[in-house]
C-alpha cells in the first residue's frame, strides 16, 4: 500500500503531466487489467500484444514507462527492450515473467532494464515500482536537461571567444592584456609586430621584454595598485622594427595603458593599446619644415624692403634721386614677390582646407591656353620665343573651374617662359585618348638635374644654378599646379634633361 505522502505525490504527477506507458503483453487477460488499473491512477496507457508491435510502438514514439514481458511468441522481452532503448535511451523499462531467475534478472538489467518483476504481481506492488521508475526517469529527464543547457552555455562562451578573438585580431592597433603578475593573457597580431615579437605566449611573463617606456606604463598600475588614473600615454620612436617597412626604418607610436578591473573592483591587470601614428609625426614635422621654409622665404623680402626704406628716410646719407628712384623700384619688385607668395599660400591652404570656392562648367581647355598665351604675350616676346599649339582632332570640352585652370596653365607657361632661352620656343600639343585630356607644353630651355626633377612639386623648390640665379619666383607655383590637377582626378608628370629643355603633361580625365 501506498503511503498519504506517496498518494500526494502521484496526484501531483497527474495534474501536472500524464506517464505516458507502453504495456507489451501477450497475455490478453493481464494486458488489459493493467492497462485499466494504470488508466485509473491517471497514466497515459498504450497496449501491444507482441513483441513486434511493442517495438513499433516503443521505437516511433517516446514513452516514459514500458512494461515488457520476458517471453512472447515472436520476440524476447530483453530483445524488444533493446530496440526500444536504442532510440529512446531514457525509457525507463521494466521486465516482467513468470520465470524469474537471477541469470535473467543479471541480463535484463545488464542491458537497460530499471527493475525484475515477477509474476503474479499485485497492483500496489507495480504502482510503487512504477512511481519509483517515474521518479528515475524525472532524474534523468532534468539531468539530460542541465547537460543541454551546460553544453549550449559552453558553445556560447566558446563562440563568443571566438567572435572577441577574431574582432582583437582584426583591429589595426595593437591590443596587448596582462594580468596583475605581469603573464600574457590576451594580444593580437598588431601588438606582435608593434614591440617587434616573432612570438608571445599566453601566461608569459613578458615586462622585461616591453620597450622600457611600455613597461612603465603598466608597472605603474601594478607595482602601486592605484588607478585613479583611468589611463597613462606616451608616445615612443622604435627604431628598425620587426616587419616594418616605414621611410628610414623607424615607427612612431602611441602606447596608452588603462587597468582592467575585477567585479569587486581590485586590479585583474592592465591592457594596453599600440596606435601607429608615424603618419601623424611625419604630418607634424612637415608642417614644422613648412612654417620655418615660409618664415626664410618672408624674412628676405622683408629685411630688404626694409632697408631700402630705412635709406630713403635716414637723411644721413647724400642719396641721389635716381638712386632713391631705384631703390623705390626694388622694393616694387619685393613686395611684389612678397605679395605673390602671401596668395600662393592662401591657394594653398584653401585647397589643403577643401574651402575653395568653384563655379564648374564645361570648358574647352585649347581656348583656356589661347587665353593664358595672349596674357603672357609680353613675357612671350620680350625674349622672342616661338609658340606654337597642336591641337588634336575631337578633343571634348572639360567640366571644370575656369579660375582653376588659368591658373593651372599660366604656372605652367609662365616657367616654360622664365626658364627658356632667347629665340626659344614653347611647344603645346593637346590630344584627347583613353578618356583622357592630354595637355604637353614643352620648352628648350635650362632644364632639370635629377636631383631637382625629384623636389619639383615640392613647396618653395626652385632650381638653384648658374642659369636660373636671376629668376625670379616663390616656389609655390607647381605645388599649386599639382594640387588642382589632382582635385579633379587626374595627374602631372614631367620629363626633363639638363641643358635642353623640360616638358610637362596633364592628364585630366573625361
Amino acid at each position: 500500500m501506498m503511503t498519504g505522502s506517496e498518494t500526494a505525490q502521484l496526484e501531483n504527477i497527474e495534474v501536472r503531466y500524464k506517464p505516458k506507458v507502453l504495456i507489451v503483453e501477450d497475455e490478453k487477460g493481464l494486458r488489459l487489467g493493467v492497462k485499466r488499473l494504470l488508466q485509473g491512477e491517471g497514466y497515459n496507457v498504450t497496449a501491444a500484444e507482441n513483441g513486434t508491435e511493442g517495438v513499433a510502438f516503443g521505437t516511433s514514439a517516446e514513452f516514459d514507462l514500458a512494461v515488457i514481458d520476458l517471453k512472447m511468441p515472436d520476440l524476447d522481452g530483453i530483445d524488444v527492450m533493446k530496440e526500444i532503448v536504442k532510440v529512446f535511451p531514457n525509457t525507463i523499462c521494466f521486465i516482467v515473467t513468470a520465470y524469474a531467475s537471477y541469470d535473467t534478472a543479471i541480463e535484463a538489467a545488464k542491458f537497460g532494464a530499471y527493475s525484475y518483476i515477477p509474476k503474479p504481481f499485485n497492483p500496489p506492488e507495480l504502482l510503487d515500482q512504477l512511481r519509483k521508475g517515474y521518479e528515475r526517469r524525472t532524474l534523468l529527464l532534468e539531468a539530460e536537461k542541465w547537460r543541454k543547457e551546460r553544453e549550449e552555455r559552453l558553445l556560447e562562451v566558446t563562440f563568443e571567444k571566438t567572435r572577441l578573438n577574431t574582432i582583437i585580431n582584426s583591429i589595426t592597433d595593437g591590443v596587448l592584456v596582462v594580468n596583475k603578475n605581469g603573464e600574457v593573457v590576451l594580444y593580437n597580431p598588431s601588438a606582435m609586430r608593434y614591440l617587434g615579437f616573432e612570438k608571445i605566449t599566453i601566461e608569459e611573463y613578458i615586462i622585461d621584454k616591453l620597450h622600457p617606456a611600455i613597461a612603465n606604463l603598466i608597472n605603474k598600475f601594478l607595482h602601486t595598485g592605484n588607478y585613479e588614473h583611468k589611463s597613462y600615454s606616451t608616445q615612443i620612436e622604435l627604431k628598425n622594427p620587426a616587419g616594418q617597412k616605414e621611410s628610414g626604418g623607424g615607427l612612431f607610436i602611441e602606447a596608452t595603458s588603462s587597468p582592467v578591473p575585477h567585479p569587486d573592483g581590485t586590479l585583474a591587470g592592465v591592457v594596453v593599446t599600440i596606435k601607429n601614428i608615424t603618419e601623424m609625426k611625419k604630418i607634424e614635422m612637415l608642417k614644422s619644415q613648412f612654417v620655418s621654409m615660409v618664415s626664410h622665404e618672408l624674412k628676405a623680402p622683408i629685411a630688404a624692403v626694409y632697408g631700402y626704406l630705412k635709406l630713403l628716410s635716414g637723411g644721413t646719407l647724400n642719396i641721389s634721386k635716381e638712386q632713391q628712384t631705384n631703390y623705390i623700384l626694388r622694393s616694387e619688385i619685393r613686395l611684389d614677390g612678397l605679395l605673390k607668395m602671401v596668395n600662393d599660400l592662401l591657394d594653398i591652404s584653401r585647397m589643403e582646407m577643401k574651402t575653395v570656392q568653384r563655379e564648374l562648367k564645361e570648358l574647352n581647355i585649347a581656348d583656356v591656353i589661347k587665353a593664358v598665351i595672349d596674357l603672357l604675350q609680353f613675357e612671350i616676346s620680350k625674349k622672342k620665343i616661338t609658340v606654337e599649339i597642336k591641337k588634336g582632332e575631337n578633343i571634348p570640352s572639360f567640366r571644370a573651374d575656369n579660375d582653376e585652370m588659368n591658373r593651372l596653365f599660366i604656372n605652367l607657361i609662365s616657367n616654360a617662359i622664365k626658364y627658356n632661352k632667347e629665340n626659344g620656343k614653347i611647344t603645346v600639343e593637346i590630344n584627347y585618348e583613353n578618356k583622357f585630356i592630354i595637355i604637353k607644353i614643352a620648352d628648350t630651355g635650362i632644364g632639370l638635374k635629377p636631383a631637382e626633377k625629384d623636389k619639383l612639386f615640392q613647396e618653395f623648390f626652385r632650381a638653384r644654378n648658374e642659369k636660373t640665379k636671376n629668376i625670379s619666383g616663390t616656389g609655390l607655383g607647381l605645388s599649386i599646379v599639382k594640387r588642382i590637377v589632382e582635385s579633379y582626378s587626374g595627374k602631372i608628370e614631367a620629363e626633363s634633361e639638363y641643358g635642353t629643355g623640360a616638358c610637362f603633361k596633364v592628364l585630366l580625365p573625361r
